[in-house]
């Protein structure tokens, strides 16, 4: 199990005084729900604070700075714009980073969204995120925990907790469709990929799409892992449109459902440190793919 660190306003406030003076009288406001991979503050009104939680996080720190820059205006929507970097001090161990504030609701906080809507603000943003010029950017691997690779790097996690959940899940369906996903794979040339498209990560404004957050898991390869959403959160016509307008293969498509399958299994048959209704939500999951 991964060793988080904890992280308190009192801790910010001193790293941010010793490091960066000119915002030392900015209130500190811990951001509710956290992230998983970071520790988020924000810092007055227009300003945020990401600190890793852990050790595995830290190459996102350098890979946010260098890229987001680079990505953001060839993208439809807002994503995070890097401000500084912070070094480790006062008994955090890791470097931090300071972004500024985007005004926004998660998919994951907003009530109703029109899900078709939703559906191709997001394939829209994908799309252009896949014409971006990709050939240096950084391939998938474990800064990234392979999203954008081959899902068979989580073929032991999968076949296990397939295992573990025994009747609860139709077994057979569900490595069925695992199966046919490994022998499939991406032939084209590597395009970016976020990496982690998760209702979280989606601001909304007006009921509208407006910002992609958390780039931390970004890089290039195979777009088959940032289809995953369209099982975790999108309804059927939804799905529907967003498999529609994105255009991709067949063989990509099952690989997305596989990346879905993968965290909904781990997740559901008891991954530490799993909130309720994060279980509940993959329990869905299961379901809208068919093995439940």
């Amino acid at each position: 199990m991964v060793e988080r660190v904890k992280v308190d306003e009192a801790t910010v406030r001193a790293l941010v005084a010793d490091q960066f003076p000119q915002w030392t009288d900015r209130p500190i406001t811990r951001v509710k729900p956290g992230g998983w991979d970071n520790r988020t503050f924000r810092l007055g009104e227009d300003l945020l604070v990401r600190m890793p939680a852990a050790a595995h996080y830290i190459a996102q720190v350098e890979k946010e700075q260098m890229w987001l820059p680079r990505l953001a205006p060839r993208l439809p929507l807002q994503i995070p714009a890097p401000v500084a970097v912070g070094a480790p001090g006062h008994g955090y161990p890791f470097p931090w980073s300071i972004c500024a504030w985007i005004e926004g609701e998660t998919v994951a906080a907003a009530g109703s969204l029109d899900h078709g809507l939703l559906a191709e603000d997001l394939a829209d943003f994908l799309l252009a995120l896949h014409a971006i010029d990709a050939s240096d950017g950084p391939a998938a691997g474990p800064h990234n925990f392979h999203r954008g690779g081959d899902p068979a790097v989580y073929d032991g996690q999968t076949r296990a907790a397939a295992q573990t959940l025994g009747g609860q899940i139709n077994g057979a369906a569900a490595l069925a469709l695992w199966d046919a996903a490994l022998a499939t794979r991406w032939a084209r040339p590597p395009v970016w990929i976020h990496g982690d498209v998760a209702p979280g990560n989606l601001l909304v404004r007006n009921g509208r799409l407006a910002a992609v957050i958390d780039f931390g898991t970004c890089g290039v390869g195979d777009p088959a892992c940032d289809l995953a959403f369209a099982w975790t959160v999108l309804e059927d016509g939804g799905r529907e449109a967003f498999r529609e307008r994105l255009g991709l293969d067949d063989d990509t498509w099952l690989r997305g459902q596989a990346w879905a399958l993968w965290k909904a299994l781990i997740v559901v048959a008891g991954a530490p440190g799993v909130h309720t209704h994060e279980r509940d939500l993959h329990l869905g999951v299961l379901k809208r793919l068919g093995v439940m």
